[in-house]
């Protein structure tokens, strides 16, 4: 069976350059890529994953650390990575963190001692800190859906408090003034932000924030039921509902029903993330859309360029929010 060192040697170039040459590295000129891969097929040589870590020290794998592994936000998110990492000869590597501080450290131990080239980190329990301390060794990392000032460069995030901001105001400008809010835990970055951006709009429109009209969910479509049936006990009359997420809205759309409220018709929803079931669910989910799919590609970008110098890759950090509007939102009956 042919090795590297003898394609090394009947293409009379360095190891390096056969690796840079397996890598799809864009610093190999035509001429000597294609004497590289003459000698190959000459030899008959396949190259594979430990051939190419010997020649490059490189594992040619990506660690990902996500919160979760089921539901439709981390399946696009996921996807995105992959694809593009496949698609540049790269592998990954999945964990799942859980949300939970002992857990995503455990979760990125493990993918550091599987020798992967870098890290993409989903991550919400653990602390600034930590991360800042891990960015400084010698394992790259970048961040999704997390924002940290002294990290800029390496996060890959959406400005959730300009979307929770559109999402409230949609519903002011079309003259709701009765607005109850679902939020994710208060915990989360993502859910603070969110709930800050409604409340910026309800300033913005002069209209009072009720407490009453205030519930605190988890992000599952469980709680989005539980809180929906909380907010309609207070007896405080509402005619639009904004959910920090569209499986709570699902949720709470469900129990609407149950209560004999017609959508949109006596009940405006909004969502938050557009997933694929908001284009199924009836009526139709109103929504902000969260590239996560894109952003996940984005991720991958970051690490194919930084790492694997891929230079001509263009990098986005900050993604902007839009709103999708659909059936579930509309002006109030007078």
């Amino acid at each position: 069976m042919a090795t590297i060192y003898q394609v090394s040697e009947l293409a009379g170039v360095s190891l390096a350059t056969v690796s840079r040459v397996m890598n799809n590295n864009a610093r190999v000129s035509e001429a000597t890529r294609n004497k590289v891969l003459a000698a190959m097929e000459q030899l008959g040589y396949r190259p594979n994953s430990i051939a190419q870590s010997l020649a490059s020290n490189r594992s040619n794998s990506v660690g990902i650390l996500v919160s979760e592994l089921h539901g439709p936000f981390y399946g696009e998110m996921l996807s995105g990575i992959e694809n593009e990492c496949r698609a540049a000869g790269k592998h990954v590597i999945i964990a799942a963190g859980h949300s939970e501080e002992a857990s995503e450290k455990d979760g990125i131990e493990f993918l550091i001692s599987r020798s992967c080239d870098a890290l993409i980190l989903h991550v919400e329990a653990v602390s600034d800190d930590y991360l800042i301390k891990l960015a400084a060794g010698n394992l790259p990392i970048v961040l999704i859906n997390r924002y940290i000032p002294q990290l800029q460069d390496n996060c890959i995030c959406l400005n959730n408090e300009l979307g929770g901001y559109l999402a409230t105001k949609q519903l002011l400008a079309q003259g709701h003034t009765q607005l109850a809010y679902i939020s994710g835990p208060m915990w989360k970055s993502d859910a603070k932000d969110r709930y800050a951006g409604h409340l910026r709009a309800m300033a913005e429109f002069g209209v009072r924030f009720d407490t009453l009209l205030f519930a605190q969910g988890d992000f599952q479509d469980s709680s989005g039921s539980s809180c929906m049936q909380q907010l309609l006990a207070q007896g405080q009359a509402f005619t639009a509902l904004v959910c920090a997420n569209d499986e709570m809205a699902a949720g709470a759309m469900e129990v609407a029903r149950e209560h004999g409220l017609q959508v949109p018709q006596q009940l405006s929803i909004v969502g938050f993330d557009n997933l694929i079931l908001a284009r199924y669910i009836h009526p139709k989910l109103t929504t902000i859309d969260y590239p996560i799919g894109e952003m996940g590609r984005m991720a991958a970008r970051w690490v194919l360029k930084n790492i694997y110098q891929q230079q001509a890759l263009q990098l986005k950090n900050v993604f902007e929010p839009v709103v999708v509007w659909r059936e579930s939102a509309a002006a109030p009956v007078r």
